[in-house]
């Protein structure tokens, strides 16, 4: 790499580097209770101010080397107990989130929200919900399991909504792109991994959901949109 883009990413991380130095983490002139104290303000901060979930990796650089991150973060939440927000952990960090209380309060205010997810229709719902169980899966094989074409405009609209990303390529002919889901899709939907999802055989037993159950419902829901 040379020329422009090298120079660019020399300066970047020479404003990193620049930063952190003068951030002082390990805060060793203060007593511990302030130190902890102010580390505590710190995580939150950023945990406030970031726009997703943020990782241990990203909270490390703004404590002391030897400070605990689940620690703080207990003291975070024991402090957040009676406020009408709480920190919790989804796709793979922490975030800011509105306790699940109050969400007709602001439903009822009709205020523009950060967090606020495009909505989806009922078919687009049960796409999704499709792919979240049985990724990497094709748009083919979707359309397979619910017994019409899924449109690429189908798809292209879970793209856009940032649920979906492409998947490793199918080993059937022609090679197509599979279909994944995103780590804003577990942080929109409160998961902190895959596992988090019901488990699809256990709901199959109770008798809630089944493969064909998927089928029925989306093909009523795109009947509904049809009309």
């Amino acid at each position: 790499m040379s020329g422009p883009e090298a120079a660019g990413k020399t300066r970047t991380s020479r404003t990193k580097d620049a930063s952190e130095r003068l951030l002082d983490r390990e805060l060793v002139d203060l007593p511990p209770d302030l130190r902890w104290r102010e580390w505590m303000l710190r995580v939150e901060a950023v945990i406030f101010a970031a726009a997703g979930p943020v990782g241990r990796e990203t909270l490390a650089r703004v404590v002391g080397k030897d400070c605990s991150i689940d620690l703080l973060i207990d003291d975070l939440r024991a402090e957040l107990r009676d406020r009408p927000y709480e920190i919790v952990f989804v796709a793979g960090g922490w975030q800011h989130r509105t306790r699940s209380a109050y969400a007709s309060a602001i439903r009822a205010s009709q205020a523009s929200t950060r967090s606020a997810a495009p909505a989806l229709s009922d078919f687009e719902a049960m796409v999704l919900m499709a792919i979240a169980y049985f990724q990497p899966i094709t748009r083919g094989d979707l359309s397979k399991i619910f017994g019409k074409e899924v449109s690429r405009d189908t798809i292209a609209s879970l793209r856009n909504a940032n649920f979906l990303a492409s998947g490793p390529r199918s080993p059937t002919p022609g090679a197509p792109y599979t279909n994944v889901t995103t780590k804003h899709f577990l942080s929109a939907f409160g998961l902190q991994t895959l596992r988090d999802l019901p488990d699809i055989e256990a709901l199959e037993d109770a008798g809630l959901l089944s493969r064909k159950g998927v089928q029925d419902e989306a093909l009523a829901a795109a009947e509904c949109e049809e009309d």
